[in-house]
């Protein structure tokens, strides 16, 4: 048959075919809202989008973004969805839609190996809650993501899982670059568009850090919207799941099927009172410092009104929480955890097994001990500045941002999610100097217990590396803060997926 003929039989055969056959999804363009919509329309099966993000996950080894990718899970569970849909099953709010979490938050018949070695045997019989009602909504588990080890860490350099060439997780936009961390494969995965949404874990900005660096957005929610059971922890008064996805739009689905309630609109932005404080902007790099700029400028011509505020000793009062609070409680609430997961190890164990060389210093030498750090070189004990933290500082904390909130009528503070872009992934990403040059911005927050959302702003004019903005917002103020992220979205622009 000559080929001009066999070309046209072939297709005049596919234009026969449904849609959902003929039909490939575009990873690079979609969000897990729009997927939703397009399987449940029949535009293609969740099968197929499931296949494409694995092959995708396949094509990016070189993220090490991923402990454990559920290939064959994943498309029995893909296929399932699509009989159930074909069987006349209403459609589910993630129906198909293929989503990763991260491997401190427990998924039933997947290992939850914390990203350490002594727990990847660790196979959990039942979901967290937060994956539970993920699932639930009709969301497919691609897999298990990749962390910095046991979350204590802002650049992912783990040097226990790996399966590219190199250590530790890799940007999204240049792998050779960190993810962030300690929520690193999830943002990086959804970075590169290998899925559109998943969970994180934050305790001082492991879901905000990443996607600030990969260009994703995601939400810190207050302390107590999520379930925190299933999770390994480090710290039960500052940590809580967070939902990380392409777009807002995204975040705004998996909060809903985490947390409940209806639809969110976007936020009416003339009615809006923003602030910027002075102490969010400093140690900034070229990239940030200008896209900032630009945000800020944006917001006012949309009509946000943009309010410069004093928020005095922000710095001095977090660093009196921050480390006694993370360093104390991370030794209980591991033992706990422990105990109460049946992962059959104790924190001994845990420890003695710990890989990477920053994680296995921070617990040998304060979680383990139960110390902090001191004056020259020295450590001290953890339970006075924990208490003192506990009695006054924290509370002294939460009554300045909420002074600061009232005073100026603000619906949230606006901020540079880091100082600066990603920098080069190597052992020395995990320096304490870049942890808490990463931290400035998001620990405050983390430590008052209020609501901080990520928002994907632009691409470095120099670095072409994501940069992000954060919005902070009154506690219980969660849904409102994604209303305003909804529409600052569409004034921003949504970033290009990373070239190929």
């Amino acid at each position: 048959m000559p080929k001009l003929r066999l070309s046209l039989l072939s297709a005049a055969v596919a234009a026969s075919l449904p849609l959902a056959v003929n039909a490939a999804p575009d990873l690079d363009s979609l969000t897990a809202s729009q997927a939703a919509a397009d399987i449940c329309a029949g535009k293609y099966t969740s099968e197929a989008l499931v296949g494409a993000a694995l092959a995708r996950a396949r094509a990016r080894a070189d993220l090490n973004a991923f402990v454990t990718l559920d290939e064959a899970g994943a498309l029995k569970a893909a296929k399932a969805a699509d009989a159930a849909r074909k069987g006349g099953k209403t459609c589910k709010p993630l129906d198909g839609v293929p989503v990763v979490i991260k491997d401190n938050i427990e998924v039933a018949g997947l290992p939850a190996s914390a990203g350490t070695p002594a727990l990847k045997g660790f196979v959990p019989k039942a979901d967290a809650p937060v994956a539970a009602k993920l699932r639930a909504a009709g969301a497919i588990v691609l897999g298990k993501t990749n962390m910095h080890e046991l979350a204590f860490g802002i650049s992912g350099y783990n040097t226990a899982f790996k399966s590219g060439d190199k250590a530790g997780v890799r940007n999204a936009y240049d792998a050779s670059k960190i993810a962030g961390g300690s929520s690193s494969g999830s943002g990086a995965a959804i970075g590169a568009r290998i899925a559109l949404a998943g969970l994180g874990t934050d305790t001082g900005g492991s879901v905000r850090i990443p996607c600030a660096l990969n260009g994703c957005a995601s939400l810190r929610p207050s302390v107590g919207r999520y379930a925190q059971q299933g999770i390994a922890p480090i710290s039960h008064t500052r940590d809580t799941a967070g939902p990380m996805g392409v777009a807002m739009a995204d975040v705004a689905l998996l909060d809903r099927a985490i947390a409940g309630g209806g639809a969110i609109k976007p936020a009416a932005l003339k009615k809006l009172r923003v602030g910027v404080t002075a102490a969010t902007l400093a140690n900034l790099d070229a990239d940030t410092k200008a896209a900032f700029e630009a945000a800020v400028a944006k917001m006012k011509a949309a009509g946000v009104t943009v309010v410069e505020v004093d928020m005095p000793k922000l710095m001095e009062l977090n660093g009196a929480v921050g480390f006694p609070l993370a360093l104390y409680e991370a030794y209980d609430d591991m033992v706990k955890y422990l105990k109460a997961s049946g992962a059959g190890k104790t924190i001994a164990d845990v420890a003695k097994e710990i890989s990477s060389p920053d994680v296995k210093g921070t617990y040998d030498g304060l979680v383990i001990p139960r110390k902090l750090p001191g004056p020259n070189n020295t450590v001290v004990d953890a339970r006075p500045a924990y208490d003192a933290a506990m009695k006054t500082g924290r509370p002294a904390l939460q009554k300045l941002y909420k002074e600061t909130f009232a005073k100026h009528k603000l619906d949230a503070l606006a901020f540079p999610t880091v100082p600066k872009v990603a920098i080069d992934s190597n052992p020395d990403s995990s320096s304490v100097p870049n942890f808490i040059s990463y931290i400035q911005n998001t620990d405050p927050g983390s430590n008052a217990g209020i609501p901080g959302l990520q928002i994907p702003l632009a691409l470095g004019a120099a670095s072409k590396l994501p940069v992000g903005l954060e919005l902070d917002g009154p506690a219980g103020s969660d849904r409102k803060l994604i209303a305003i992220g909804l529409a600052l979205e569409e004034v921003f622009g949504r970033l290009p997926a990373p070239k190929r």
